[in-house]
């Protein structure tokens, strides 16, 4: 868990202050799972009548109860205290470019239900939003509760995401999405705040504050699945640049006489790699064998070949990892992050795409900007960028507690 902490202003109002011991408490209750208000007041420096009066407003919300007597360093033995993890629960999608997965979760971002569907999401919007409504419900009704218990839904999509229109696909790279709003839809739906990301960006997120340790603060994460992206950790928050579009390694130009791209540029490092890419390679390379053996139809049965050490899979795998290096060999030298984390189906290959990745960047790195750096495949299972989406509901209701009242009240 690497959650960040709130730090204090320099200059606030007393109403203002009040919200900002609030915030740090809430934060830190929730980090440490259970506390007591002798360590709350040696942690935060803030007196011991000031703690009890927010605490007493946190018992009475019901996000925070104490729970047992603690461990005595002299006199009476402390009362902890716990946050509910199931005070609120929460809805994480991964609306990818050929499914939707939905998830289920506590406030520790737990998993309590799943729901997951194929529909070809770039191309049919209407039947995407259909089915995103189906999922939400399969998972509300698997978990046995209703919208009022919900502090938001969390949405990862494959697009960047501009924050001046949060529900909305950016066209250059997902067309058929010009006019909807996926936010609006959501909101109309289930009138339950809405939160929606890149999925790339919400893999790191997912990455950072449940898989890389308290001590990364820097993470890049390279989703390769049907194009490829990353998301960025930069001081443990996510970059998103000026208009959502930091992390789109995929549309940086590795060939300028190469394959024309979907966003209008040639040579894209998404145009030789992804899903459709590495089968098409693969059947290649089984055509120019003669080996009467079919080629694979999906990622998975090509990993599957792969990991069975049939040559013509190997050899897609690798290539595919040696690509892939030349993008985290540039992202290391211009971020210099701590960790970089491979995800998507194909990291099933495990360290036959990790270890042509480490080979190429070995080669194309600055030996700086790789001594100290891990490269890794993800920590986390298939619903991690659902997760991810649940997470960045509860990170930003952590940023504003106020969140918290308005779902256990049962307002949007």
């Amino acid at each position: 868990m690497n959650a960040p902490l709130q730090t204090m202003p320099e200059v606030l109002g007393a109403s203002a202050m009040r919200a900002q011991h609030s915030r740090l408490l809430l934060n830190l209750i929730w980090t440490e799972r259970e506390i007591s208000r002798a360590d709350l007041a040696r942690r935060t420096g803030l007196s011991r009548s000031t703690i009890s009066a927010i605490i007493s407003d946190l018992l009475a919300t019901g996000l925070v109860r104490e729970s047992h007597a603690g461990v005595s360093t002299g006199g009476r033995r402390p009362i902890m205290l716990e946050f509910r993890d199931e005070a609120n629960l929460v809805v994480g999608v991964e609306l990818g470019a050929t499914h939707i997965s939905c998830v289920l979760t506590d406030l520790r971002c737990s998993v309590l239900a799943r729901w997951a569907v194929s529909v070809p999401v770039r191309d049919r919007p209407a039947e995407a939003l259909d089915k995103l409504s189906t999922g939400v419900r399969a998972v509300l009704e698997a978990g046995g509760v209703t919208t009022s218990r919900l502090l938001g839904i969390g949405v990862a999509v494959p697009s960047p995401v501009d924050s001046r229109h949060p529900g909305e696909l950016l066209p250059l790279l997902v067309p058929k999405w010009q006019g909807y709003n996926l936010a609006t839809h959501l909101e109309q739906t289930f009138s339950r705040p809405v939160f929606i990301d890149n999925d790339a960006n919400l893999g790191a997120l997912a990455e950072l504050w449940w898989a890389a340790g308290p001590a990364v603060r820097n993470l890049a994460y390279i989703k390769v699945a049907t194009g490829i992206g990353a998301g960025l950790i930069i001081d443990g928050r996510i970059f998103r640049g000026s208009y959502g579009i930091a992390g789109e390694i995929g549309h940086t130009a590795i060939d300028a006489s190469g394959p024309h791209c979907e966003c209008g540029l040639n040579g894209c490092l998404t145009t030789i790699i992804g899903t459709r890419f590495l089968l098409e390679r693969a059947a290649s390379h089984l055509r120019a064998s003669g080996a009467a053996r079919p080629a694979p139809r999906t990622l998975d049965e090509l990993v599957d070949a792969a990991l069975d050490g049939e040559a013509f899979a190997v050899e897609a795998i690798r290539h595919t990892g040696q690509r892939v290096g030349i993008g985290v060999a540039n992202m290391l030298n211009l971020l210099n992050p701590d960790t970089v984390v491979l995800g998507g189906g194909i990291t099933r290959a495990g360290e036959l795409l990790v270890g042509a990745v480490r080979e190429t960047v070995t080669r194309m790195s600055l030996a700086e900007s790789i001594s100290h750096a891990e490269i890794r495949a993800t920590g986390l299972d298939e619903w991690g960028i659902a997760v991810g989406a649940a997470t960045l509901v509860v990170e930003s209701a952590l940023q504003e507690p106020a969140q918290f009242a308005k779902a256990l009240q049962g307002t949007p």
